[in-house]
């Protein structure tokens, strides 16, 4: 198999839906009929060599990563947990699990970006999408509070998605930081290992040399322990996205009225956005404190429940939701790089009875699409170097040409 057929397989496999799929576009697109089991061989071969030099030490040449010529303007790490359905490898066709083989991976993306700073909070008042029932509702994958009853009397325009009198909210202003090269990590690791991949892939890209440096999670514990053992230096930014879901599910279970929930949900999500975590948190304990603790038997959806919970969430992140601070140093306060990220690696890895070999095939696809997603061409560059690669062309060794090989 020539390189070239090896490059545009793995491309395939990479970037279509399935190997059959990606199959159907070598035959129809390149003209080169291949099957879709000697696409996927292919794509699990590059994509374990690909995890091989992830985990090479920075220091050699043998790394994924090529070492810029001078550090970021502004550092940017993400990491989020995504879901992967597996099967037990070796047993011939179907799954071979006794439950339904969902495994979580690890991703992250490192961003080298450019700040906008400011002396003054660029943007004191949250964006309007931040307003709008049906698009907060989407966010916190709920059901959106009650537009009609929301709305002003017949004669007036609807007052769905409008501030309370006296909050005006104006337009996202150009304060977010502009996104120069992407890099993306994914794995079957856990935490602890991801954590190195991680350190790893930011030294090799200078990462701890930035002159400004953030690291966004959405409050697991795991995003945390990442960030205390290998980024200590990196300002830890709780996802707002986050926050946001909380307070408008939290704001549901305390007022019955959709009107006074909305309203409510606006004025804790403002306080947020303005760094007044700790009024909040009062609030929310005031609330507490009039409904009273919930029962160790009290389901999810007791407002009770959702109180606790929500008070702890902001509690134990309170450090880390200094927005106006953030943005005034031009720093990102959401991590929808990451989010975008996940849809991307999610298009290739989840579908309807698509399942991965646990691990080896699980783990080579997620390092071809995160290669082929990473803005450094490096899935290019490992194509082209390929050390050790059985699909490689070789000249024949003199003492081979002499005799005829069977095999």
């Amino acid at each position: 198999m020539t390189p070239t057929l090896v490059r545009r397989l793995t491309y395939a496999g990479a970037e279509a839906r399935s190997f059959k799929r990606a199959a159907i576009v070598m035959k129809q697109v390149a003209g080169q009929p291949v099957s879709a089991k000697t696409i996927e061989r292919v794509v699990r071969d590059v994509g374990l060599e690909l995890a091989r030099r992830r985990d090479a030490d920075p220091r050699t040449d043998d790394s994924l990563a090529r070492r810029p010529e001078g550090p970021p303007a502004l550092a940017v790490v993400e990491c989020d947990g995504g879901r992967i359905r597996t099967r037990e490898p070796g047993h011939g066709p179907g799954v071979h699990r006794t439950s339904e083989g969902w495994r979580e991976t690890k991703n992250a993306c490192l961003i080298r970006a450019r700040p906008t700073t400011s002396e003054e909070d660029p943007e004191p008042e949250p964006p309007a999408c931040f307003a709008d029932p049906e698009h907060v509702a989407k966010i916190a994958e709920t059901e959106a509070l009650s537009v009609a009853s929301m709305a002003s009397p017949p004669e007036s325009p609807s007052r769905a998605g409008e501030p309370p009198e006296g909050m005006e909210m104006v337009p996202p202003a150009d304060w977010r930081p502009k996104r120069s090269v992407r890099t993306v990590l994914s794995s079957m690791a856990d935490s602890k290992e991801f954590g190195k991949q991680m350190a790893r892939e930011a030294k090799r890209r200078r990462f701890p040399e930035a002159s400004a440096k953030a690291f966004l999670g959405d409050g697991l514990a795991w995003n945390w322990s990442i960030r205390k053992r290998h980024f200590g230096e990196f300002t830890p930014i709780l996802d707002f996205i986050h926050v946001l879901s909380y307070l408008f599910l939290v704001a549901k279970a305390v007022h019955e009225g959709p009107e006074d929930a909305w309203d409510r949900y606006l004025a804790w999500m403002r306080g947020a956005w303005r760094g007044e975590v700790g009024q909040v948190i009062e609030e929310l304990q005031a609330w507490r404190a009039k409904l009273g603790e919930p029962p160790a038997t009290a389901p999810d959806q007791d407002p009770r429940k959702v109180l606790a919970v929500t008070i702890t969430y902001l509690s134990n992140n309170e450090g880390r939701m200094r927005y106006p601070e953030y943005r005034r140093s031009g720093l990102p306060v959401t991590t929808a790089w990451m989010e975008s990220l996940v849809k991307e690696v999610n298009y290739r890895v989840k579908g309807t009875e698509m399942f991965w070999n646990d691990p080896e095939g699980a783990e080579a696809i997620l390092q071809v699409r995160a290669a082929a997603l990473s803005d450094d061409e490096r899935l290019e560059a490992h194509l082209e170097t390929r050390p050790g690669c059985p699909f490689t062309r070789r000249p024949r060794a003199p003492r081979l040409t002499r005799k005829k090989i069977r095999s």
